[in-house]
């Protein structure tokens, strides 16, 4: 059995979290013993425990983007990381980007390989930091090839050869039409409608590139030709999330919305939503009105749940739906181009039908966690397997 760490500085639960917490719970437990280290106690390593992992908590700053490799691996926490490595006898290491200068170097000396899992590109590579990034690290996936290519820039800061691409699995027995404590009437009947009205959803945080206000402006063109249809969204700004600028953000939007007198009767803010289930089961199309994305959670448990998707045509959705088959693309920051397949989608249920079961195919064969798993865990051990020899 081998000993594998996963190690971030986040401690909230978010997109990213999700992900590693689905793909902790899919992985062979006869072939992997789990941990997780994290600088503080938070509700990720609570639900990671839940799960059976070990978990600990290291206090440690993760890193600026400045960082000198050479430099920072002389902090104390490398060797506090190396103890832990020790005496938990690890084999493998998957990193989120901020702890890397510290845990590559505590490894190195043990002989441990490290994998980057690339959540996100807005992390820049100095010119300094190429040799850590190429040649220190023994794997680097990418959630998204359009993550993988903001990251790597023009020209690229690093060899495009060096950077997989793998995109991250959904349990799609949880996100399932029919799966158990899924009521879609649940939304319906907080928003004070039945099962015919028309429903258009969007579930995201408030952050400016998840483009509400295209949603807004999306939403007013539905209504020209579809006057009773109605509009729901779901989701807020919690724990680290809770930032000024996107506090201000949420505040316009939701004035926005109260002001327009077309909108302030027919679109809902639900706020937090404890099971976004329920929001995709009421709704007959979901959409993402987002500038840029890189994955689109909400865009993979859409299709999952057999919902027709309606998104904006960047970063991880472009690659996860199916264009004409399982949704929609369409350029971003333009309300009436969301609009015209939305309207296409409520005046059709046959087409809505079609295009959800597509979906649900599409989400069991290529986004499932299980794929994810197999693949992640051929990475694990032929990082080990290269360590040995």
């Amino acid at each position: 059995m081998h000993n594998l760490l996963f190690i971030t500085t986040y401690t909230g639960i978010g997109g990213g979290e999700t992900l590693q917490l689905a793909l902790m719970g899919a992985l062979d437990r006869e072939r992997y013993r789990l941990h997780l280290v994290t600088p503080r106690p938070g509700k990720f390593p609570e639900a990671a425990a839940a799960l059976g992992v070990k978990v600990a908590a290291i206090p440690y700053r993760g890193t600026s983007t400045l960082f000198v490799p050479g430099l920072w691996e002389q902090l104390p926490i490398t060797r506090n990381l190396g103890s832990y490595l020790r005496a938990h006898d690890i084999h493998a290491i998957m990193s989120d980007y901020h702890t890397l200068p510290f845990i590559v170097p505590a490894a190195e000396r043990l002989r441990i390989p490290v994998l980057w899992n690339i959540m996100g590109w807005w992390f820049p590579v100095r010119h300094w930091q190429r040799s850590f990034f190429e040649q220190r690290i023994a794997e680097r996936v990418a959630i998204t090839a359009a993550v993988r290519e903001k990251l790597l820039g023009s020209p690229p800061k690093l060899d495009p050869a060096c950077i997989d691409v793998q995109i991250p699995g959904i349990d799609v027995r949880h996100f399932a039409p029919d799966a158990p404590g899924v009521d879609a009437m649940r939304v319906r009947a907080r928003l004070g409608i039945d099962a015919q009205t028309p429903l258009v959803g969007l579930v995201g945080r408030f952050q400016f590139n998840k483009g509400h206000e295209v949603f807004q402006e999306a939403a007013r063109h539905v209504l020209n030709a579809l006057p009773d249809a109605r509009f729901v969204a779901a989701g807020d700004n919690v724990g680290s999330f809770k930032v000024p600028k996107d506090e201000a953000y949420k505040a316009a939007i939701l004035k926005a919305a109260q002001d327009d007198p077309r909108l302030r009767d027919r679109l809902t803010y639900l706020g937090f939503y404890p099971d976004v289930r329920d929001v995709i089961a009421a709704a007959d199309v979901m959409v993402c009105s987002s500038y840029y994305e890189s994955l689109s959670m909400t865009a993979m448990e859409a299709m999952a749940m057999a919902r027709p998707m309606v998104s904006t045509r960047v970063g991880g959705p472009s690659e996860t739906i199916r264009d004409g088959m399982t949704g929609y693309l369409v350029p971003p920051h333009d309300g009436e181009a969301l609009a015209a397949p939305i309207i296409r989608l409520l005046r059709d249920p046959a087409l809505r039908a079609a295009m959800g079961a597509a979906g649900r195919r599409h989400a069991v064969e290529a986004l499932s966690v299980e794929r994810y798993a197999a693949v992640m865990s051929a990475k694990f051990d032929a990082m080990i397997a290269r360590q040995s020899h």
